[in-house]
């Protein structure tokens, strides 16, 4: 991999580049938003041999490309590039944990959460078995 994240992403770090983007696309990253991502990469056998030094590195990157005028697709290609397809239904997952962690799903975060499922190709049924699943996780 090369010292710039930039160019290339492991797996896990296309989860979490999601998670951010997500939490980031209302433009007000929430502290519920990001203790969730915390606990997720604290938690989560796929993020078992994870360097959490890594969180804020692809946080900046996500933040940075979002400041492009391309930079969303941009960001897709590079998940895609690293993501695993078997790991594609989990990245959408993450995705709706996060945006149903501060119980407020914005038009930016639904936009989002609606192009993650067109970019990673997340059948329908799949895609609302995954969001009741995070709608119930998050009810207060």
């Amino acid at each position: 991999m090369s010292d710039d994240p930039s160019l290339s992403l492991s797996a896990q770090d296309s989860l979490v580049a999601v998670m951010v983007a997500v939490s980031a696309s209302d433009e007000n990253i929430r502290t519920t938003e990001l203790i969730k991502i915390e606990a997720a990469v604290n938690m989560l056998p796929i993020f078992a041999d994870y360097d959490n030094d890594r969180l804020s590195t692809i946080s900046k990157t996500v933040l940075d490309l979002f400041e492009q005028e391309d930079g969303l697709d941009a960001l897709f290609g590079l998940v895609r590039d690293a993501l695993p397809e078997r790991l594609y239904e989990t990245a959408y997952a993450l995705a709706c944990d996060v945006a149903a962690a501060d119980g407020i799903l914005g038009e930016a975060e639904l936009r989002l959460l609606e192009e993650i499922r067109y970019e990673l190709n997340i059948d329908r049924l799949h895609a609302a078995a995954i969001e009741r699943g995070a709608r119930a996780r998050h009810l207060s």
